[in-house]
């Protein structure tokens, strides 16, 4: 008999806490903004109220305080909310938050959308629709979906004196890559390990409306920022 180890939907390894989805809190720490706050910047109104969801250690919240908006911070992991600072912050699990309040944007990056659990990221969804506003919008950020046919391994310099290394690449089934990123800082090395769902325009159009929203429009040229709004 052939035994078959179910994959993990994410696993991570190297000095630090670990949060439950792989991340190391120390890495996350070191990481700056590549622009991505401007980004959200220019496509909200001014001093808009942000929910950002999956937040971390604050790579984006801090910028998006400089830049006027009002910003609660979620995150399941203590150790990554303890280094966000001037701002609200609560530890939940995104799946399960329920604030009883509505933000004008809910905001939920780091390709966190792209969960292989169907229903983990219908959850998601859920939660962003019950926090958005009804004239709001709640933004995403995907790969876009013709990267998972051309992503390849590689190294490169990462910035905040990283090298990032994709080790490994295995497409074990249509529409879903198993990853394995390696990010190096000096004598100190992480890796993350993860499945990812690739989201095309029709899959996610349809999640979305199970949750009650419906896409909108796209921040950028690749369609990898996607605007959503409720129905």
């Amino acid at each position: 008999m052939v035994i078959v180890t179910p994959r993990r939907l994410y696993h991570g390894t190297g000095p630090g806490p670990i949060t439950p989805d792989g991340c190391a809190v120390d890495h996350y720490a070191i990481l700056t903004p590549k622009g991505e706050p401007e980004h959200i910047h220019a496509a909200i109104p001014e001093g808009a109220s942000i929910l950002e969801l999956g937040a971390g250690a604050g790579r984006i919240t801090h910028s998006l305080l400089a830049l006027g908006h009002e910003v609660v911070a979620v995150d399941e992991s203590p150790e990554m909310l303890a280094h966000i600072k001037g701002t609200e912050t609560v530890c939940s699990s995104i799946q399960t938050l329920a604030l009883h309040r509505r933000f004008d944007v809910v905001l939920l990056m780091s390709f966190v959308i792209e969960t292989a659990d169907d229903g983990l990221r219908r959850a998601f969804l859920r939660t962003c629709r019950e926090h958005v506003a009804d004239d709001g919008c709640v933004i995403l950020q995907r790969q876009p979906p013709e990267w998972y046919d051309t992503v390849q391994p590689f190294e490169r310099d990462g910035g905040d004196g990283r090298v990032v290394r994709l080790a490994e690449v295995v497409r074990p089934e249509p529409h879903l890559l198993d990853l394995t990123l390696e990010y190096t800082v000096g004598e100190r090395k992480w890796t993350h390990s993860y499945l990812s769902r690739r989201l095309d325009d029709d899959f996610l159009e349809a999640e979305l409306g199970e949750a009650g929203l419906t896409m909108s429009g796209f921040l950028n040229g690749d369609r990898g920022w996607v605007r959503a709004v409720p129905r």
